[in-house]
């Protein structure tokens, strides 16, 4: 009897590869969230990508990394008020997709600005610890351009921003 032998053998992701690598680096929180960004551009697509933390206690947002610095910042600090939005992302860690502008105004105060970069819908994907949303991950990019198999791409990347948001600095 001959073992069982499989014809093709299963390939790891290279960009989620990518990005698990850069956890390797003495530059940290830096070469991560570069790495992500790098990967789901080509993986998903998004004109801005910013990487928000949250803290649960006094509902706070602080944006950690952004690939549009100069429109949208690292740093600073934003309360989040409650409704809709913060209950399905931060509460229950349910992803957001916002198809268009209008979407996007009934939950982004500052959507005039991610409109006049291009941008007009967004996917909001939490980054979850023992049923806790710690932060998300936010691309945007032009009308229409996410759906249900883009958050089903998004999830495990953004699992791999979890350590980051772990470490006392993220707060």
């Amino acid at each position: 009897m001959t073992p069982h032998r499989r014809d093709a053998k299963p390939h790891a992701d290279p960009l989620l590869c990518d990005v698990a690598i850069a956890h390797a680096s003495v530059d940290q929180p830096n070469t991560v969230f570069a790495a992500l960004d790098a990967a789901l551009r080509s993986a998903i697509g998004h004109k801005l990508f910013t990487i928000l933390a949250y803290d649960g206690v006094t509902g706070e947002a602080a944006r950690l990394y952004s690939n549009l610095p100069e429109s949208y910042p690292a740093g600073g600090r934003k309360r989040l008020a409650a409704g809709p939005w913060t209950e399905a992302v931060l509460d229950r860690g349910e992803a957001y997709i916002g198809r268009t502008l209008d979407d996007l105004a009934t939950v982004f105060s500052d959507h005039a600005l991610i409109a006049s970069l291009g941008c007009a819908s967004v996917l909001n994907m939490p980054v979850r610890w023992r049923g806790r949303t710690l932060g998300s991950l936010n691309l945007l990019h032009e009308a229409g351009w996410y759906d249900d198999d883009d958050v089903a791409a998004c999830r495990p990347f953004a699992q791999l921003a979890l350590p980051a948001l772990l470490t006392p600095a993220a707060f």
